[in-house]
């Protein structure tokens, strides 16, 4: 089954925001077994959107219309596409009293036009918004479905999952179900991995594997296509177990996590604390760990040396260490952690330093980095990175971030 997506916005159009809400929409449709073969972007003018639903539905039988149902002016979505359809707007009453209540209960004003956000598309029924004002609209004649959606991206989100899906799915009844898993990975290139894993998988055509780059890390996603979602489970798993065969290195989990959520569970798990001194990435590692709910219970508290001067006063290092070996070593980076997890009294202790760019440091090149884990009643261990220094400045820091956390991911699981 194909469909059509169509945003309208004028900011989308000039590139003010990125159009997340189709990328969003896509990925859920896909997983219906509904592709998106055309995507369409236009401003606000009422002409423009009437034309593009036009052409939609002239293409494909499903189309979605994202975006401008709000009461200002320039929210021409709902009045163009009833012109498209040769339909007009229908009031939803209980929604219209809803929506005065709430006004009512904030204490605003309400102006005239608030009352098209409880309009929807005659002929059809209006999708009930669960997180925002505005309703949207499903409108069917024969072959042909209309569905239009308001544009905040919470709202949009919720009334897809919430009110659009289950009734796509009465479109295509019997239609095998598309099914994925999210294998996330660090440090390693992705040339690298999607060849590790395409040979492995020479002779599997029932899963596909993409990979996506995300900033510090990159992920993999597995597709097929099962008649159930035990079957589909099945067959993803044992392609997952033959990936990690192939290629352990660099993996830290499956679906909707992150590197520090990770690592703040093993630590929670053991009852362990971890603590961090950073220069070049100027507190990022500790603000990784902090956006992880419940992180306190691991994290106490660290620092941020960037001068070579903090680091001998806030972590106690010799003045000799630096001045023999510089800031960029791995006599530094070991000292950094060394001195942090002591300072704190902590189980681990990460050190970072290096050459964030653009211009060397200590006669180092952008993109050299050297990582520190103290771990207590252990040897401390180093690590030397050669980053991109094309990749730019914050690219740099999140990937220093990123395996500085993966070096304390890969000792938790050992």
């Amino acid at each position: 089954m194909e469909a059509e997506i169509i945003t309208v916005g004028e900011e989308i159009i000039l590139g003010e925001i990125d159009n997340t809400n189709a990328r969003f929409l896509a990925d859920r449709m896909r997983q219906q077994g509904i592709v998106a073969r055309w995507q369409t972007t236009t401003d606000d003018a009422p002409q423009h959107i009437c034309t593009a639903v036009q052409n939609a539905l002239s293409r494909v039988k499903t189309v979605f219309v994202c975006g401008g149902l709000g009461p200002t002016t320039d929210d021409n979505t709902l009045s163009a596409t009833a012109a498209a359809l040769g339909t007009h707007l229908a009031i939803d009453e209980r929604h219209w009293r809803w929506i005065k209540q709430e006004f009512k209960n904030r204490h605003q004003k309400m102006v005239k036009s608030n009352i098209v956000q409880a309009c929807f598309l005659a002929e059809g029924a209006s999708l009930t918004n669960p997180v925002g004002l505005a309703v949207g609209s499903w409108w069917q004649q024969g072959e042909k479905t209309v569905v239009v959606l308001p544009g905040p991206p919470r709202e949009f989100r919720a009334m897809v999952d919430q009110e659009v899906l289950p009734r796509l799915r009465q479109l295509i009844p019997g239609q095998q179900l598309v099914a994925d898993l999210i294998m996330h990975y660090v440090g390693v290139p992705e040339s690298q991995l999607m060849t590790t894993i395409n040979a492995a998988l020479a002779k599997n055509s029932a899963v596909v594997a993409t990979s996506y780059v995300q900033p510090g890390e990159i992920q993999v996603r597995l597709t097929t296509t099962a008649a159930s979602q035990q079957e589909a489970d099945a067959r993803l798993q044992t392609t997952r177990q033959t990936i990690l065969a192939a290629q352990p290195e660099g993996y830290f989990g499956d679906g909707q996590i992150t590197l520090a959520g990770e690592v703040v569970s093993l630590l929670k798990q053991r009852h362990l604390h971890v603590t961090a001194a950073e220069s070049l990435t100027g507190g990022l590692v500790q603000s990784l760990i902090c956006s992880v709910p419940g992180a306190s219970a691991v994290f106490d508290g660290g620092f941020v040396t960037y001068a070579p001067a903090q680091k001998a006063a806030m972590l106690g290092i010799q003045a000799e260490v630096i001045d023999k070996y510089g800031v960029v070593s791995s006599e530094t980076a070991g000292a950094m952690a060394d001195g942090c997890r002591q300072k704190v009294g902590a189980d681990f202790g990460l050190g970072l330093t290096g050459v964030a760019g653009p211009d060397e440091l200590d006669g180092q090149p952008a993109g050299t980095v050297w990582l520190g884990l103290s771990i207590k009643g252990e040897p401390t261990r180093t690590r030397c990175l050669h980053l991109d220094a094309h990749s730019g400045r914050q690219a740099i820091r999140l990937n220093s971030a990123q395996l500085a956390l993966m070096m304390l991911y890969d000792h938790l699981q050992k």
